[in-house]
C-alpha cells in the first residue's frame, strides 16, 4: 500500500470547488434514464450519452472524478481515446464502481447486504491496469417499520470496509458509501437516528480492517425527511442535522465528504450542499458525487439527438458549475434562472 498515493489521489478527489460525477449507471439503470426520453438503450447511444458529459467544455474545471460502469471504463472517444485517458488528459481521475449489488439478507425481510467481494482483488488489478484510481462501493440501509436490524447494519458496514482495505492493498483509493435511503415517510429525527447508527458501525469496521482514513472517501446520505413524510423539514435544518451527525461519527483524518443527491432534485442537492458549507469551519472538505443530480438536466436537453449534443453538455456544465460554487458555500438559488 502506498500512502503517500492514497492521500494525494483522495484529497485530488475533493480539491475545493470541484466534486465527483457518478456515471456508474448499471445497464437497468440507464435503460429507466433513457425510457424517460425515449431512446433505446444500445452500447452505441450509452456510449455517445457518457462522451457528451466527458467532453463537456469546461466541466473539468467543476469535476475532479468521474466514476465509471464497467462497459464505460472500456469504453473510447468518438476518435478512439479510451475515456479513462481522455479525462487524466483533463486532470479528472477515473474511477470505477466494483459492488455486484444489493441483495436480500437472508433471514431479515426488507433488508439487503451488498455483494461482490468474490474476485474483487483480482478485478481491482484488471481496474488499475485499465486506468482506474479510485472505486466505490454502495451499502443500502432502508427505513421502515422494524428496520434496519442492528444486524443488517454489521453486514453492510463490515462488506464496506474489507472492500476498503482490499482497494488500498491495490493502491485504489476507496469511496465508502453508505446510503440510508429518502424512500419512506420518516421524519428527518429518524433518518439523523439511522445515520447516526450506520455511521458509527462503518467507522469501527473500517478501523478493524486497517483503512488508512487519509486514503478515502466518505460518500453518505444527508440527514433528510422521508420522500412521503408529511412535513418535510427545511434546507437549514437538512444541512444541520448532517453537519451535527457527520462530526459525531467521522474522524478529522478523512480527507472529504462527497454527498449522493439519493432522490433529491438537482436544486435540492445543489441548495443543502452549499448551506453546509457556510456552517464552517469543518474537518473535511464536503463536496458532492451526483449522478441524477448532475445529469438529468443535461440528458433531457440532449435527447438522445445529435442535433442537442452541445445543449446536454451545456446543460452539464451548469450544473458541475453550480455543484462547484456549493462547495464553497456560495451558490444561491438566484442562480439557477441565470445563464449558464
Amino acid at each position: 500500500m502506498n500512502a503517500s498515493e492514497l492521500t494525494r489521489v483522495a484529497g485530488a478527489m475533493v480539491a475545493k470547488g470541484k466534486g465527483i460525477l457518478a456515471a456508474d449507471e448499471s445497464s437497468g439503470t440507464i435503460k429507466k434514464r433513457f425510457d424517460s426520453i425515449k431512446l433505446e438503450s444500445t452500447e452505441e447511444h450509452r456510449r455517445t450519452y457518457r462522451e457528451m458529459l466527458f467532453t463537456a467544455p469546461a466541466a473539468a474545471e467543476s469535476v475532479s472524478g468521474v466514476i465509471f460502469y464497467d462497459e464505460t471504463l472500456r469504453q473510447k472517444t468518438q476518435d478512439g481515446t479510451p475515456f479513462p485517458q481522455y479525462l487524466a488528459r483533463q486532470g479528472i481521475i477515473p474511477g470505477i464502481k466494483v459492488d455486484l449489488g444489493a441483495k436480500p439478507l437472508a433471514a431479515y425481510p426488507g433488508e439487503t447486504v451488498t455483494e461482490g467481494l468474490d474476485g474483487l482483488r483480482e478485478r481491482l488489478v484488471e481496474y488499475r491496469g485499465l486506468g482506474a484510481r479510485f472505486a466505490k462501493w454502495r451499502a443500502v440501509i432502508d427505513i421502515a417499520p422494524g428496520i434496519p436490524s442492528a444486524f443488517a447494519i454489521e453486514a453492510n458496514a463490515h462488506a464496506l470496509a474489507r472492500y476498503a482495505a482490499l482497494c488500498q492493498e491495490n493502491d485504489i483509493v476507496p469511496i465508502v458509501e453508505p446510503e440510508v435511503l429518502m424512500d419512506g415517510d420518516h421524519s428527518l429525527e429518524r433518518c439523523e437516528e439511522v445515520t447516526d447508527r450506520v455511521l458509527e458501525r462503518v467507522f469501527h469496521e473500517l478501523c478493524a480492517a486497517r483503512v488508512l482514513l487519509e486514503g478515502i472517501v466518505l460518500k453518505p446520505n444527508m440527514v433528510i425527511s422521508g420522500k412521503k413524510a408529511a412535513n418535510r423539514a427545511g434546507p437549514q435544518a437538512v444541512a444541520e442535522a448532517t453537519v451535527r451527525t457527520l462530526k459525531r461519527h467521522v474522524p478529522p483524518a478523512v480527507p472529504g465528504i462527497a454527498f449522493l443527491s439519493g432522490g433529491q432534485s438537482p436544486q435540492e442537492a445543489t441548495l443543502h450542499l452549499s448551506l453546509m458549507n457556510r456552517l464552517g469551519p469543518l474537518p473535511w472538505a464536503l463536496t458532492f458525487s451526483y449522478g441524477r443530480a448532475l445529469q438529468d438536466t443535461a440528458l433531457k436537453a440532449w435527447g438522445g439527438s445529435g442535433a442537442n449534443f452541445s445543449a446536454g453538455q451545456k446543460e452539464f456544465a451548469k450544473r458541475a458549475r453550480l455543484n462547484g460554487l456549493a462547495t464553497t458555500g456560495r451558490y444561491s438559488a438566484e442562480m439557477e434562472s441565470q445563464a449558464a
